[in-house]
């Protein structure tokens, strides 16, 4: 049975590994075993995480690339595929959520949202596609969000961008599967991150957003880890198009 969920053997790529939900994502498919390149835009602070990594006895290795224009992305996976072999598994973690009104956001910041958040992960996995249908074998998971079903104030940038990573990871699905490529994405609830920091910091929000949930209480970084090992391992062999709501029940009230 455990061997279902092994990734021995797996190369995985996880954009945006040097914090938060990318970082945590990175650890715990490495400690599941899988070969971890992980990409994100700060040399120093990815740099650190590889040699944590490193030292913990993982095998993991750092590629610092700005993801912020999806022209760059063909660029990437040559690199990525040229240094460290063609990725089994791709996790697309790298996001940005400038948090403006829809009366302030401005048309840079709307652009460079969806660019980072919609557009560089399906030019990225269309990127590593060839090599995973060449195998039979592949895995995309993208990174959904809460804002992916609801609105929030001063997220319609984000909203749209997170509300597109739902259908276009239905899309990528419909356009892939048939080559054994399985792509699905996990829409995390509540977690304290760089991205929610601001809300985090206030105690009465915090608290608030616990009650709203099922369980009582916001998620921490390591409830991500379950669901994204399930997704890249072989037990999900027949799931794709889908998203998964890791909210402790957010949504569900």
């Amino acid at each position: 049975m455990q061997d279902l969920f092994a990734l021995a053997g797996r190369r995985v790529c996880v954009t945006g590994a040097s914090s938060g939900i990318g970082r945590a994502l990175a650890d715990g498919l490495a400690r599941a075993g899988a070969s971890v390149v992980g990409i994100a835009r700060r040399q120093t602070v990815l740099d650190e995480w590889r040699d944590e990594q490193r030292a913990a006895g993982l095998s993991v290795e750092a590629l610092s690339v700005d993801l912020g224009d999806p022209i760059n992305t063909d660029e990437v996976a040559q690199e990525v595929s040229r240094r460290f072999g063609a990725p089994d598994i791709l996790v697309n973690a790298a996001g940005v959520n400038p948090r403006r009104s829809a009366d302030d956001v401005t048309p840079e910041e709307w652009q460079a949202t969806l660019d980072l958040n919609l557009s560089t992960p399906f030019f990225l996995a269309r990127a590593f596609v060839p090599a995973m249908r060449s195998k039979g074998w592949g895995r995309v998971l993208n990174i959904a969000s809460l804002q992916s079903a609801r609105a929030f104030p001063n997220g319609i940038a984000y909203g749209a961008s997170k509300g597109g990573i739902a259908q276009v990871t239905r899309a990528m699905a419909e356009a892939w599967s048939a080559d054994g490529i399985m792509c699905n994405a996990i829409a995390p609830g509540f977690f304290p991150t760089a991205l929610t920091g601001p809300v985090f910091q206030d105690a009465e929000a915090t608290a608030k957003l616990a009650r709203q949930t099922c369980v009582g209480c916001n998620g921490i970084l390591d409830d991500l880890i379950g669901p994204a090992l399930f997704f890249a391992s072989r037990a999900s062999d027949y799931i794709t198009g889908q998203i998964l709501y890791v909210d402790g029940g957010f949504t569900a009230k």
